[in-house]
């Protein structure tokens, strides 16, 4: 009765992620609930929301590039040419370069991505109901263990019902026992679509609707802040320069 023990592995594998998809939705609806005050967002929470602190160390870098206070070379180095960061961000990334004044870009993303200050971001936008918690499952990861719960459930049905010898049973009722925690699984994520949908790794759902807001305005502000709008919502693929294009896509394939 090899089959069976494959079964109750199968449905074991679909109620823990079905359960923490649905205990992760609950969080978003009362994250939706929550009190947010209405207000404009920064660069960097637009930032933020749209793609973490990686992200916001992306809009940076690019913002100070821009200004001619940072130069990034299309050989992936950053070469600080004003040492006077404008805000704790930019002095997050001037300290993450170094007292040298040039460092690759690679590590400087990093250690700027981990600064305090976009710590700090992160807790101001939780606070306001606006970003998920670090700690805890999001809806968009509950998704993706359902879905890998969903193949699971179909590989070991596929093993029940190949391995060689008797089950006891008709074949065809095993393939039914097994259809019912896919069935499971499927209708769950059928669910988040419709109710959840789209999902977010950083922004809670008042969080996307003032990014949605964002975007739909983003035509009429000026040129520059357009572009660093498209940049913190869009990430690196949104920047139009060949240097700068050339120099992330340098330090995509060396970091």
């Amino acid at each position: 009765m090899v089959w069976v023990l494959f079964l109750l592995l199968a449905w074991g594998i679909a109620a823990v992620a079905c359960t923490r998809l649905c205990l992760a939705a609950v969080r978003a609806a009362a994250a939706e609930r929550q009190e947010s005050a209405a207000r404009d967002l920064t660069l960097y929470e637009v930032a933020f929301l749209a793609g973490g602190p990686a992200r916001v160390a992306d809009l940076t870098l690019v913002s100070m590039a821009r200004q001619r206070r940072l130069l990034l070379a299309h050989t992936g180095w950053a070469t600080v040419v004003d040492p006077s960061g404008r805000d704790e961000m930019e002095q997050s990334v001037i300290g993450a370069i170094g007292p040298e004044g040039q460092s690759r870009i690679a590590p400087v993303r990093t250690a700027a991505a981990t600064a305090d200050a976009v710590r700090r971001l992160a807790d101001r936008l939780v606070r306001a109901g606006l970003a998920l918690p670090e700690a805890g499952t999001t809806v968009a990861s509950a998704v993706r263990q359902v879905r890998s719960a969903a193949l699971a459930v179909t590989g070991l049905g596929a093993a029940a019902l190949l391995t060689p010898g008797p089950t006891g049973v008709p074949r065809t009722l095993v393939a039914m026992w097994f259809a019912l925690p896919l069935v499971l699984s499927l209708s769950c994520l059928a669910l988040a679509r419709i109710e959840a949908h789209p999902y977010s790794r950083w922004a809670s759902p008042a969080g996307q609707r003032l990014l949605s807001a964002l975007t739909r305005q983003a035509d009429d502000a000026e040129a520059d802040r357009r572009y660093l709008i498209s940049v913190a919502v869009r990430g690196i693929r949104a920047v139009g320069e060949p240097e700068l294009r050339a120099a992330f896509a340098h330090r995509d394939r060396t970091g």
